[in-house]
């Protein structure tokens, strides 16, 4: 494939959260962070979309199948746009409050950590993941 090919191909479509809540020991605002071992990385939860899938459906049920939780879902956060494994990718994100639920270990997370802004934009692999952090504070007007 040509370097002008892959300009134009159109980008794998995938959306996600940053997913919060409120500490049960402090009360203190934490964010959720997966471990997928594919990759050894940390990540905020998201995935590739299915065929005619809403954008906002899509980061809900990731979230749900990557953490055990369902989500209220608030604001959009900024799309992130890079490339994966030659193509170029477009994550939407939004943030949202964790409900219900209970992680369970899986092929693809294998673990979830609960931690306090500065920790979780601190353990996050990807630089780009990062100023979600910051968007989701805003976004609470936490900043």
């Amino acid at each position: 494939m040509t370097q002008a090919n892959e300009a134009t191909e159109p980008p794998v479509q995938a959306a996600g959260c940053v997913l919060w809540r409120r500490s049960p020991v402090d009360g203190e605002l934490e964010v959720c962070l997966v471990h997928r071992p594919k990759y050894d990385d940390w990540s905020h939860p998201k995935g590739k979309l299915k065929r005619g899938e809403d954008h906002l459906a899509g980061a809900l049920r990731e979230v749900e199948e990557e953490t055990g939780h369902r989500a209220a879902p608030g604001t959009r956060l900024p799309t992130v746009l890079y490339m994966a494994n030659g193509r170029p990718k477009e994550v939407r994100y939004w943030a949202a409050e964790a409900t219900t639920g209970a992680f369970t270990p899986n092929d693809e997370v294998d673990r979830i950590l609960w931690l306090p802004p500065s920790a979780a934009r601190n353990r996050l692999t990807q630089p780009r993941d990062r100023t979600l952090v910051d968007a989701l504070l805003q976004a609470l007007r936490l900043a």
